[in-house]
Order: C-alpha cells, then sequence, then structure tokens
C-alpha cells in the first residue's frame, strides 16, 4: 500500500513538472533566433557536429542554411551562436562589446586557469580590468617588449645556427613545426622566468621533458570542442575532470617554483616578467599576488606559443608553394637590409612586402580560427536576432578572412592585395573590441622578424614537384594536418655574418 501511495506521488510530481514546463514554455515571449540545422537531439543537441576541424564544419553549417551569417546551436545545455560575417562580427565588439565581454565557464579554465581569474579567462569584472591594465602596461608595452628583443634575436640566431649545420653547401631536409616550437617556447619562458627549454644540449634533459610534455596537455586542454564542458554528467561518467585537475595541480606547483626561485633570488635582478612582478608585489602585494602571477603566466605560455609557431609554418609553407613571393621578399631584404647583418627588428617597419605576406598568413591562416568563445552577459539584439543572457559566441574568423564578398580572391595567397589602403582593418586574426589579444603586438614582432631571418638566410625548395599540403589538422591553435618539411640551404652571408661575429 505504502508502495502504491510513493508511486502514485511520484507520477504526480512528474505531470506537475511536465504541466509547468509547459507552461512556462508557452508564456515565456517567443525569441527570435537563428536559422539552427535539423536534427537537434533531446539532451545533446548538435553536439554531433563537434568534428574537426569546427571551422570547416561551421562554414558548411552556414552554407547549408542559405548561407546565414549567423545561426544558433544546441550544444547540450548551451545555446550558442555562430557568426561568419564581418559586419555581424564587428557589430558584436562594438556595439554589444561590454555585453559580450564575458568568457565562458569551462573545466579547463576553471582548474588550468585559477578559477577563471586569468586575463584570457577571466569575466568582464573590476578584476580583469586590473589585469588588463597590468598588461597593458607591464607586460606589452614598447618599453617592456623592447627590454626583451635581445633574447627574440639571440633565440632566432640559435635557430639559424641549428637550421644551417648540415646545409651550407648543399640543401638539406628540414622538419620545421619542432624547431619553430622550440623557437617560440624558449621566447615565452625567456621572458617570463630566464629558462630554456629547448636546444643543445636540452632534448634529453629530464626537467626539459617534463615542463614540454606538461605544457602540451594544458594548451590541448582548451577550446571550444571539449564535449564535457557541454554535458556536466559527463564530469562524473568520464575522468577528463580529474585528468584536468591533476594537470593543474603540477602546473601550479611548477610554476610556483619559478615564483619563489626568483623570490629568493631577487638581489639578481634578472630581466625578467616575474623578477618585474615581484618587485610590484612589494608595493601593491593586494594586485600582484602570487596567484596573478602564475596566472599571467599560464596566459602568455598558452596564447604565445604555439599560435605563433604555427603562423610560421603557415607563412613558410606558402612562401614554398609560391616561389615568386619568396623571390621578392628576399630581393626586398636584400636590397633593405644587405648581406652583412640579420634582419632587426628596427627593419621590419621598412619591409611592406614582408609585412603583407605575415597579413595574407594571418588572413588565410589564422592561429585561432574561432577565436576565444565569448559569452553574453545579458539579452541583447545581434544582427536582427535575439541573443538570451548566458549564449555563448562563436566568430568563425577563418570563414571571415575567405569570404568572397569581403575579399577578392579570397582562396589565394595573394599578400599584394594588402597595397591597397584599409584592407589591413578587415583581419580579425587577434579579435576585436576590449577582449582581443593583448599580445598580439609581440606576436607580430617575432612573428615578422623570424620569418624575415628565415628567408634572408636560407634558399628554400620544396621536397619533389608536388606542391605542400595546406590541408588543416584539428586542435586550438590550427595546426597543418602534415606537418612541414622542407629543403634548405644556408646562403652564404650566414657564414659570414656567424663567422664575423664569433
Amino acid at each position: 500500500m505504502v508502495e502504491e501511495e510513493a508511486q502514485t506521488l511520484v507520477f504526480t510530481v512528474l505531470i506537475l513538472i511536465l504541466t509547468l514546463t509547459f507552461l512556462i514554455k508557452k508564456l515565456k515571449p517567443k525569441q527570435n533566433l537563428p536559422p539552427s540545422p535539423p536534427f537537434s537531439l533531446p539532451i545533446i543537441g548538435h553536439l554531433r557536429l563537434l568534428k574537426p576541424p569546427l571551422h570547416r564544419v561551421f562554414l558548411s553549417v552556414s552554407q547549408s542554411l542559405n548561407d546565414s551569417p549567423i545561426f544558433s546551436l544546441r550544444l547540450g545545455n548551451k545555446l550558442v551562436f555562430v557568426v561568419s560575417s564581418h559586419s555581424i562580427a564587428e557589430e558584436c565588439f562594438t556595439k554589444n562589446d561590454i555585453v559580450l565581454a564575458n568568457r565562458p565557464n569551462s573545466i579547463a579554465s576553471k582548474h588550468i586557469s585559477y578559477g577563471s581569474s586569468t586575463m584570457v579567462s577571466a569575466p568582464y569584472s573590476e578584476h580583469w580590468r586590473n589585469l588588463r591594465r597590468i598588461g597593458a602596461v607591464e607586460i606589452f608595452s614598447n618599453h617592456r617588449l623592447n627590454s626583451f628583443s635581445s633574447i627574440r634575436r639571440e633565440e632566432i640566431r640559435r635557430l639559424i645556427v641549428r637550421m644551417s649545420r648540415n646545409s651550407n653547401l648543399e640543401f638539406a631536409k628540414v622538419e620545421m613545426i619542432s624547431m619553430l616550437s622550440d623557437l617560440t617556447f624558449n621566447n615565452i619562458t625567456r621572458m617570463v622566468a630566464g629558462k630554456c627549454y629547448y636546444g643543445d644540449g636540452l632534448e634529453d634533459d629530464p626537467e626539459a621533458k617534463r615542463v614540454r610534455q606538461l605544457i602540451s596537455e594544458a594548451v590541448s586542454s582548451f577550446g571550444a570542442g571539449n564535449v564535457a564542458d557541454y554535458l556536466p554528467v559527463l564530469r562524473y561518467i568520464t575522468n577528463f575532470e580529474t585528468r584536468i585537475k591533476k594537470i593543474a595541480s603540477r602546473l601550479d606547483e611548477f610554476f610556483q617554483g619559478w615564483v619563489d626561485e626568483k623570490r629568493v633570488e631577487k638581489e639578481k635582478k634578472e630581466n625578467t616578467m616575474i623578477n618585474h612582478l615581484l618587485s610590484l608585489q612589494e608595493t601593491q602585494p593586494e594586485y600582484y599576488t602570487d596567484r596573478n602571477i602564475k596566472g599571467t603566466i599560464i596566459s602568455l605560455i598558452v596564447a604565445g606559443t604555439d599560435t605563433s609557431a604555427v603562423t610560421l609554418e603557415w607563412a613558410l609553407s606558402s612562401l614554398l608553394n609560391h616561389p615568386d613571393v619568396l623571390n621578392k621578399a628576399r630581393d626586398e631584404i636584400d636590397s633593405k637590409v644587405g648581406f652583412d647583418r640579420l634582419v632587426e627588428e628596427s627593419d621590419i617597419s621598412n619591409l611592406p612586402y614582408l609585412q603583407m605576406i605575415v597579413s595574407e598568413t594571418l588572413r588565410m591562416y589564422p592561429a585561432a580560427p574561432l577565436l576565444i568563445p565569448h559569452v553574453a552577459s545579458v539579452n541583447c539584439k545581434v544582427g536582427e536576432y535575439d541573443m538570451p543572457s548566458g549564449t555563448m559566441l562563436l566568430v568563425n574568423v577563418w570563414a571571415i578572412h575567405r569570404d568572397p564578398k569581403l575579399w577578392n580572391d579570397p582562396t589565394s595567397f595573394k599578400p599584394e592585395r594588402f597595397e591597397k589602403e584599409g584592407e589591413s582593418h578587415k583581419l580579425m586574426a587577434f579579435g576585436l573590441g576590449r577582449r582581443a589579444c593583448p599580445g598580439y603586438v609581440l606576436a607580430q614582432r617575432l612573428v615578422s622578424l623570424t620569418l624575415g631571418c628565415l628567408i634572408q638566410c636560407f634558399e628554400w625548395e620544396k621536397i619533389g614537384k608536388e606542391k605542400v599540403d595546406m590541408t588543416e589538422g584539428g586542435g586550438l591553435t590550427m595546426p597543418k594536418a602534415r606537418p612541414l618539411v622542407a629543403m634548405c640551404r644556408a646562403r652564404a652571408l650566414v657564414g659570414k655574418i656567424f663567422h664575423e661575429s664569433s
């Protein structure tokens, strides 16, 4: 009898819940949402679409919806708007810039980014505005970046020496992404902590191996494609969150070791970001906490290593497929820099064609093809549609940069297009608005200088007659599906410059 009453009670409660849900939906004002692809399944919605590379999948969805410049998805418990229109993206980051200045909560940002408290992951707030100020004044200012110019120069020279060992007299085969990753990672870790983890003698070093593996795991944990972020139940039936917690704990211990080491050795007064931030901690401890310093470190490493290396690999691949562009860039460098010294950062402003090559690479192969996701803090309008509070926004920059309505012959690699005034303003590779990437100046400096030196110091050829495969792989930073392997031979100036400098 008691069992029958319990069953009746449960049945009654279920009927009430279903009735209330139905009435709430009926009474709720109908929202004008963007078109959505068919077959949104119960509970999981459109999660079946999250297959790499996401930027191509989303472009296909847009095309299937009559080339809609904006569409909506149900990803588990989240509503997502995907924008592939320059004008709508621009509207998002001008008219709705503050409304869309928040970041989504993810498992990775919760644990690895110190409770989503870093410059990249923090919600729009007084805390974030303070971090942004610290970044603009203390980290990414021209004065601070200039103070680290010797590191960029030294790491590029190290790369050239490494590449020229086997290519002095004849062409030698080189696999580029590993060496470019070494360059960009060392550049960041030397700026941050004066530490070097790649290069001669470090390949088999236990600590270097541990650091490289740890950072690789951390970087791969971020992105818009982690299904567990959309289906909370997966947190309990998979080990994804447990694995992320372990990575976060190991990272925190490692970064705290860096901070403690610099604090103990502060009398050395090294030119590192940690040393500088610790000196500010003495006078403003409420702003420059250890937690904020470690958050700054992880932001710089995650945002500043793979992105620059991948951009350089795409640029070199494009030049190998377009030898006329490569020759034109080399002629410009030879005529304006000469044969007695390496390209310097001060030369870049006098090398407009090199800058156009970098811009065209960022157009065709943006390292963050969907930017970093944004979240609406209140209800707003995007285009002609209603965007409810809590909606995630993804901007398909890759699709925008290849939009035939915006660019002439968009699928062709043509640096000359940037001779036209105003073309560079259409680029969105580093985002727009107040949450745009604050490190874009550093990225531009490193990529332009490295590419200029590689063009100046080496002759380049493809392996065989086939063009370099330009297929994108899956991943947060859009790597090449097949890493670039090319043939290079050191030019005569390499021996001359390095012999004289030694």
